[in-house]
């Protein structure tokens, strides 16, 4: 396998691009050789569906569109990037307990830990922010020469 692989699919701001990014990024780790019943998948899955919607939910409408970024370093480290356009940092909020939401970056964030990763966030040139997503990859190298 490459040494480094990379996938990326911008979409609109909108609740609809939830489960569109989702769907992607699933096609993508299959592609990449990570069953799609794993373990691992089903974690960034949830992820990704989490980030995607903090995209679209928490940038008021100010940024058109999201991007979901895929990098696969050495089948070591499996790195997932949102980026929208909106300048506010993601930030815990206040979650009282009949609230349904504000508990989005928690939850990556003790998913991220859970599997041995990281999140952090970083500004973009122009303006936005990427919350990117670093995990251990998981998926066992095939040994060459061995046949199945």
């Amino acid at each position: 396998m490459a040494d480094h692989q990379e996938a990326s699919v911008t979409l609109p701001s909108d609740p609809a691009s939830v489960s569109t990014a989702r769907t992607y990024v699933s096609d993508v780790l299959v592609e990449w050789g990570m069953p799609r019943e794993a373990e691992a998948a089903d974690t960034v899955r949830l992820i990704v569906s989490e980030l995607a919607t903090n995209a679209v939910m928490h940038t008021r409408g100010e940024s058109p569109t999201f991007t979901v970024d895929l990098h696969l370093e050495r089948d070591e480290q499996l790195r997932i990037g949102v980026t929208d356009s909106h300048p506010r940092f993601p930030k815990r909020l206040p979650a009282a307990v009949q609230q349904d939401n504000g508990r989005g970056m928690v939850i990556i964030r003790w998913l991220a830990a859970e599997c041995g990763g990281s999140l952090s966030v970083t500004p973009t040139a122009e303006g936005g922010k990427t919350v990117w997503i670093a995990l251990p990859w998981t998926v066992p190298v095939p040994q060459a020469g061995l046949l199945p």
